[in-house]
């Protein structure tokens, strides 16, 4: 199943070639196909005194935990369709955003170990980089725009190699976890008798807990986005659009080596107040508050959650703005100190710092949440939230978490959106933002 007629036998790409090596371990080869941080990013992060990752050791790294997680519950494997996932397992890229809603990528990943891949025509050497990926093959595409009529027919397929490759790898185990597959796809697994289990579980809960290696990478995504955050705060003036300062941010997080971001989450003046709406046309006023949260994936991929509320403007703030990004500001940097392995998330949702209640009806929707890749598992709600929303769980080191607050009551003429992130240490918790508070707002 590995050839097929849009192969390229002979790529212009010599894999034989071996280059220098990037502060993180890969080729520095101007002509490759993996993409990463670019030169001005590896500059920042040497006289910011960051230590790189070892992007073979954390591919290792993930693929040994993805192979405890499946054999820790009794699986033939884990079947991924996910983009992120995906990334996840073999730290390879395709059309990202377009494969989040065209999903013609697929991952399985097998209680020994064997990881294939299949990729947009089979295209093999977008992923030669990563020697764990051991197959590539095509054929995970049954969508409809892709697939039409024939969906059935070609999910059936599908199918078919993933039986084959199960009495291959595994014999008779039968039991699969999958995550987010065409339902075409799940009735052709199911008509040939495999147990489909919950993937999305599997994979949350092996991402959760990141390596030294993911660590360092996220140190190196955060001080990147942190230093497009200072570009970004330079346009911010009276008179420029909502559109022209998040351009800012995208172009540059793009120049850095990122990827791209999620949402649009930036507003100013009164359409920050009721909070999630998007940037737009509108023209920034002098004296008024901007207030954004990045979403951002960064550099090797990984998400990088900040947000920040500025004065925009030759004046001065209200005591009300003073007084909002205060209480803000408290809650974020008094629920942080909740942050240490074995605390429960109830005991987070319970604990810490409890907003105004006229702030309450307008609260964010977590009070921490999951993140790496993008954000991620567990969602802390808040005290109100708990008995319709929450859930059971234990911080364990190598979690990573982002802390919120926005405040805005009601009818109000403005927000702030404050956020920080966070990593559960061994001993309790390291706050990985750097990113300032407008001084003009956080002043007493």
């Amino acid at each position: 199943m590995t050839g097929n007629p849009y192969s390229i036998s002979e790529p212009k790409i010599d894999p034989s070639r071996h280059p220098g090596m990037k502060p993180d371990n890969t080729p520095d080869d101007n002509n490759r196909i993996e993409i990463g941080p670019t030169d001005l990013a590896f500059q920042e992060w040497h006289a910011a005194g960051l230590e790189c990752p070892d992007l073979p050791a954390m591919r290792q790294y993930r693929l040994d935990r993805l192979v405890k997680a499946i054999n820790d519950r009794d699986y033939a494997g884990v079947l991924i369709f996910d983009p992120l996932s995906i990334r996840y397992a073999t730290d390879t890229t395709h059309m990202q955003l377009w494969n989040a809603h065209n999903p013609f990528r697929a991952c399985l990943v097998t209680a020994d170990g064997h990881m294939v891949l299949w990729e947009y025509g089979g295209y093999a050497y977008m992923s030669e980089y990563n020697p764990l990926v051991k197959e590539v093959r095509m054929g995970a595409s049954f969508f409809y725009f892709a697939t039409g009529q024939r969906t059935q027919e070609k999910a059936e397929l599908f199918a078919g190699q993933i039986d084959q490759l199960l009495r291959e790898r595994v014999s008779d185990n039968r039991r699969l976890a999958v995550d987010k597959i065409q339902i075409e796809g799940l009735r052709a697994l199911d008509e040939i008798g495999i147990d489909v289990q919950d993937g999305e579980e599997l994979m949350e809960r092996t991402r959760a807990i990141k390596g030294p290696d993911e660590i360092k990478a996220m140190r190196c995504a955060m001080w990147a986005c942190e230093q497009s955050i200072a570009e970004m705060r330079e346009i911010a003036v009276p008179g420029v659009t909502e559109n022209d300062v998040w351009a800012e941010l995208h172009k540059a997080n793009i120049k850095r080596g990122g990827e791209w971001i999620e949402t649009r989450i930036l507003a100013s003046g009164q359409r920050t107040n009721p909070w999630f709406q998007e940037c737009g046309p509108r023209v920034i006023q002098n004296n008024e508050i901007l207030s954004f949260d990045t979403d951002l994936i960064g550099c090797y991929g990984m998400c990088t959650d900040i947000s920040r509320s500025w004065f925009i403007g030759d004046g001065e703030p209200t005591a009300r703005q003073k007084q909002m990004h205060a209480i803000a500001y408290e809650h974020i940097m008094t629920n942080t100190e909740l942050v240490k392995p074995g605390v429960t998330f109830q005991e987070l949702t319970e604990g810490g710092h409890h907003l105004p209640d006229k702030y309450i009806p307008q609260r964010y929707g977590s009070k921490f949440h999951g993140v790496g890749l993008c954000d991620e598992w567990p969602a802390i709600k808040y005290p109100i939230d708990w008995e319709e929303r929450g859930y059971s769980g234990v911080l364990e080191a190598g979690m990573m978490l982002c802390v919120e607050a926005y405040v805005g009551e009601v009818g109000g003429p403005d927000g702030i959106k404050l956020e920080d992130q966070l990593l559960v240490t061994e001993n309790g918790v390291e706050n990985m933002t750097r990113c300032p508070f407008d001084e003009k707002l956080i002043a007493v």
